[in-house]
């Protein structure tokens, strides 16, 4: 069996990472401890987090003409992932603003920057989502292009992976096109009206979903009738910045390889613990031997 052809279709931000001992109250200011300026933005996240577990993964996406743009791409390149259709649009990339506390909580605010000029897909985007595995979205670009490349995947049988963050309505045609729901406890009360104690609402938009607890684990459901709950794995935690983004990789590339989706749900978790570890969105993200290490545990 190859590798798993995943596509990413998704954000890529410069994340201005700043820690202190706790997060600002309003007008409060705080004197912090470091300082650190990497890639981010959940889709270069995600990309760069299928191919560290294994994945050969294209991104598509939007850069701006800035000096943030070229050092997304070389470091999203560098990473081994596909950036061949990467566009590059006049004016500033996006920027994510990151607090990090002592105890690992994060408050984060995004210009979106270039993100916003991913509208539609041209025919060479298209054919590399007809050509995947596994197709991976989130919502931190128009919804309208998500929609378009769900479509497109649905129609060439290739798997659609919904991380649906931030929290948005969504529109119904894109639910129909969606395999696989990804959302935290916040993004399926935002969706459902509902939190945790009933993650089986979501069914009611997609055929399998799943939702993240954080330290509480995360639940997977679908519609043939399966409600499994997996546990956290017990780590220290630096960050938690990029951990939901370890995890929707890791889920997309382990179903992609046939893990049966509660056992790649358990992977998955195994990918967001190994993340939590390290300080910073995309230099965090675990390696295959580090999700595998985790995931042996009892």
């Amino acid at each position: 069996m190859g590798q798993t052809r995943v596509v990413v279709v998704g954000s890529a931000n410069m994340d201005l990472v700043a820690t202190a001992p706790a997060l600002p109250r309003p007008g409060e200011t705080l004197l912090g401890t470091d300082f650190v300026m990497v890639p981010g933005g959940k889709g270069a996240n995600q990309a760069v987090a299928a191919v560290r577990a294994g994945a050969s993964c294209a991104f598509l996406g939007a850069i701006g003409s800035d000096a943030f743009g070229v050092t997304l791409r070389a470091r999203i390149t560098a990473a081994g992932v596909d950036t061949g259709q990467l566009r590059v649009t006049y004016g500033s990339s996006g920027v994510a603003l990151v607090m990090v506390s002592a105890d690992g909580e994060n408050a984060i605010v995004v210009s979106p920057g270039a993100n916003a000029s991913m509208t539609g897909l041209t025919d060479a985007e298209r054919d590399l989502v007809r050509a995947a595995d596994v197709l991976v979205a989130q919502l931190e670009i128009p919804v309208e292009t998500v929609t378009e490349a769900a479509l497109a995947a649905r129609d060439a049988g290739t798997r659609v992976v919904l991380n649906a963050a931030p929290a948005r309505p969504l529109p119904g045609e894109l639910l129909a096109a969606v395999d696989l729901l990804v959302v935290n406890e916040g993004e399926a009360r935002a969706l459902t009206g509902r939190g945790r104690d009933e993650p089986r609402a979501l069914l009611d938009l997609v055929p399998r979903a799943v939702l993240t607890l954080g330290p509480g684990g995360a639940w997977y459901v679908d519609r043939d009738g399966t409600t499994v709950h997996v546990p956290a794995f017990a780590v220290d935690t630096v960050d938690s910045t990029a951990a939901g983004d370890a995890f929707t990789a890791a889920l997309a590339v382990g179903w992609g390889e046939g893990r049966a989706l509660p056992d790649a749900v358990r992977w998955a978790a195994a990918a967001g613990a190994a993340c939590v570890r390290r300080l910073g969105a995309s230099v965090a993200l675990p390696r295959r031997a580090e999700i595998d290490e985790i995931y042996a545990r009892p």
